[in-house]
């Protein structure tokens, strides 16, 4: 019992630990949010894990085109409670900067053909944007990996951009750019705030300190509690 006690209430200290460390994460990810943009160069340079990582929810403003034919649909994303897609498409940074992939936002799904793509407007020639960095396109659970013949389609689960730089053979840069700003071009950009995670951890440590406190109650019960009162009432069978 002894033993139950202290691990159980040890395991509760260290999901506290989590929500301490969970809470600094997104604290410092808050404090990047307010720093000035970063230059387009500093974007293009990052190619290494350690760069990339420094770079995290920065603001950047770009200078490119579009790249409308490399498009890609996210399924099953939603925003404010409606389902739909996530659109990204490449954008090719002047000169031989490279090319950067931008989720570019969200659009609604045609529930009476569920193939349908929506209308998206891409313009030609240079546009500006404006987003902070991502390392990733977030991932949802996938029952399976993409089958042969799937990678083709538009309309997708997931993307990994190493995966999706060689099946375009463009050379995309590690990294991903969300697009912020009011809607445009047939997207909503109403992007939820990162969730940090803490309330799941202030769950698991209610249920280990629950865990520790009723092991306690339990052996308090039947060791003092249960003892003191059968041998006030002594049961028949004991000769009472």
């Amino acid at each position: 019992a002894m033993v139950g006690i202290v691990v159980t209430f040890r395991l509760g200290l260290w999901q506290l630990s989590r929500v301490d460390e969970k809470e600094a994460q997104q604290a410092a990810m808050d404090a990047r949010e307010q720093l000035p943009a970063i230059p387009p160069a500093a974007l293009v340079a990052a190619r290494e894990p350690a760069q990339v990582e420094s770079l995290l929810h920065r603001a950047v403003h770009l200078d490119g085109q579009w790249l409308p034919d490399a498009t890609v649909f996210l399924d099953n994303r939603q925003m404010q409670g409606r389902p739909g897609f996530w659109v990204l498409t490449p954008l090719r940074l002047p000169g031989e900067q490279g090319v950067v992939l931008v989720q570019r936002g969200w659009a609604p799904r045609d529930f009476q053909e569920r193939t349908r793509l929506p209308d998206v407007v891409t313009p030609a020639g240079n546009v500006q944007i404006h987003g902070h960095v991502a390392a990733a396109v977030a991932r949802l659970y996938e029952f399976a990996p993409a089958g042969e013949g799937e990678g083709a389609s538009r309309i997708r689960q997931n993307l990994a951009l190493a995966a999706y730089g060689a099946e375009i053979g463009l050379p995309l840069l590690p990294l991903v750019v969300v697009q912020t700003g009011g809607a445009s071009d047939g997207l909503q950009r109403d992007w939820a705030p990162a969730d940090s995670g803490v309330d799941k951890h202030y769950g698991y440590a209610f249920q280990w300190f629950g865990l520790s406190g009723l092991v306690f109650i339990l052996y308090v019960w039947f060791q003092f509690v249960r003892r003191a009162l059968s041998r006030r009432h002594p049961s028949p069978a004991t000769g009472g």
